[in-house]
């Protein structure tokens, strides 16, 4: 429970607290290592573990730190994938690191929600990103992975900051979640990301993925976050014929059918959505 000082925190008094607090993981995080080393008879292979971290964003965050801040004082490469990451910590340090980490509590339907809809769009970003020569998948898809770092932080160590914001949301107080974020805390979840991105001085190609603009890479991992967003929220979102025509924009050269595939919808539904998408409404040239 939250002191009443801390309900009047600002963003830097909370990147303050939450920069040193140790990362938990997802309960399931452990069961899915288990499994894989029954089945894996103890010869993990490093591309599965990366399965396993990109499967968590708590334990791809809290594995980036621990290789970045070993980086720091080597001066090695940067890393800036989930394998990279998997390999510069070894797998015995990434057993021992999920073995011995605190659990998040995954009953909290919101936290479990933020997290789904990171892990959904992390593997729409890495679809979509593939289809861009100039573009390394697994970067965009580990970046879409951690855009919601501080929503899930707060979520784990200051419950009441985003259950004030949605009361904002559900009361009608606020249209949107980012007002409704600014008006009960003073700040909106995105920026405390970004300030925590810059205070554990996370690479900056990530940063900027994490930012979602300025560059193809960057807008990939954005509209998939967005197009996760909604997809999580309700299968057949009115928003996706929307969110398709968005990411041709950014990947003209691929067709509507190649987009649209990833996405965690029925096919009956990307059939109605590749029906509206041909509409003269959806069209720029309508």
């Amino acid at each position: 429970m939250l002191t009443p000082n801390q309900h009047r925190w600002g963003i830097d008094q909370w990147v303050a607290y939450l920069k040193d607090k140790e990362i938990p993981i997802f309960p399931g995080t452990r069961e899915r290592l288990a499994a894989l080393r029954e089945e894996q008879q103890e010869l993990l292979a490093p591309i599965d573990l990366a399965a396993v971290v990109l499967g968590d964003p708590f334990l791809a965050l809290k594995l980036l730190r621990r290789v970045e801040g070993r980086r720091a004082s080597s001066l090695g490469h940067e890393t800036t994938t989930a394998l990279g990451a998997v390999l510069q910590a070894g797998v015995d340090e990434l057993v021992r690191t999920v073995n011995s980490s605190p659990l998040a509590n995954h009953s909290l339907t919101h936290m479990a929600d933020c997290a789904r809809h990171t892990i959904v769009a992390a593997d729409i970003a890495r679809a979509w990103a593939s289809l861009r020569a100039d573009v390394s998948a697994e970067e965009v898809a580990l970046a879409t992975l951690l855009a919601e770092s501080g929503e899930l932080l707060m979520w784990h160590f200051a419950p009441e900051l985003p259950e004030k914001a949605l009361d904002e949301l559900h009361s009608g107080r606020a249209l949107r979640t980012l007002q409704a974020q600014q008006q009960a805390n003073g700040f909106s979840f995105k920026q405390m990301t970004m300030a925590l991105v810059e205070a554990w001085a996370l690479p900056p190609l990530i940063a900027q993925l994490m930012r979602g603009s300025d560059t193809p890479r960057a807008n990939i991992a954005r509209l998939a976050g967005d197009t996760a967003r909604h997809i999580v929220t309700d299968p057949e979102n009115p928003a996706v014929p929307a969110d398709l025509v968005n990411i041709h924009d950014v990947i003209p050269g691929a067709s509507f059918e190649t987009l649209i595939a990833p996405l965690p919808i029925s096919d009956e539904y990307k059939a109605l959505v590749l029906s509206a998408v041909a509409h003269d409404s959806y069209t720029k040239d309508a």
